[in-house]
């Protein structure tokens, strides 16, 4: 199986080719304005590495969120775009899968990997996960402290994701022993690809999955 995957739902941008578990060709670079006028480029650029075309691929992965408003809804746009245009099943990872499923399996083992990501906000997106990586919570937006005093956690934890050191403060003040995960803390197309090739793709539209209500807002109608 050959799988195009990208993200760019939080502060940077990346894509990749994966062939049958290689990664042919790979590409990220942060996005502080946005990843509007740099995801079609990059998607060429790894097409042209693998020296492949689109009709070579036999899916595409995406994260859908939680994220940014504007990264998510321009990675939204050109996948719904590539999947109207080529007919190729498309599959949905979320950014919290695909930073719990970059850590090390050693450093998991006999942990619990919890994911803290920056949603440029008071409060981060957060889930559990298992060594495994099954889920162990539902994905929330929440304050860290509460987030900490309301969930079971095991005696060893693994955290991972760039708001990782303020959920590690939390959780060493709540009394917990833990570890940093060295792995990396943005989502990654590598990652996403991985994930994808192991998923059933969705059935019918890709749709975001947000956490936070988007903070742009269409004006209120004019009275009539």
């Amino acid at each position: 199986m050959r799988l195009l995957a990208f993200d760019c739902a939080t502060i940077r941008c990346s894509a990749a080719v994966w062939d049958e578990g290689t990664i042919r060709a790979h590409v990220a670079s942060e996005t502080p304005h946005g990843a509007t006028e740099v995801l079609v480029p990059m998607l060429d650029r790894v097409l042209a590495e693998a020296a492949i075309g689109l009709q070579d691929v036999d899916r595409l992965g995406v994260t859908v969120g939680p994220g940014h408003f504007t990264g998510l809804r321009a990675g939204l746009a050109v996948a719904r775009g590539l999947v109207l245009a080529t007919g190729l099943p498309a599959v949905a990872i979320t950014t919290l899968e695909a930073v719990a499923a970059a850590t090390d399996p050693t450093a998991r083992r006999n942990r619990a990997v919890v994911v803290a990501i920056d949603s440029k906000r008071a409060e981060p997106y957060l889930q559990i996960f298992d060594e495994a990586l099954s889920p162990l919570s539902a994905p929330v937006a929440g304050e860290i402290d509460d987030f900490v005093a309301s969930h079971r956690l095991p005696s060893g934890i693994l955290v991972a994701g760039d708001a990782g050191p303020r959920l590690a403060a939390a959780l060493r003040r709540a009394g917990h022993d833990l570890e940093l995960a060295r792995s990396d803390p943005q989502p990654d197309a590598a990652v996403v690809a991985a994930l994808a090739a192991t998923r059933a793709p969705v059935d019918g539209p890709l749709r975001p999955f947000y956490l936070h209500p988007p903070a742009v807002k269409l004006p209120a109608a004019a009275p009539s």
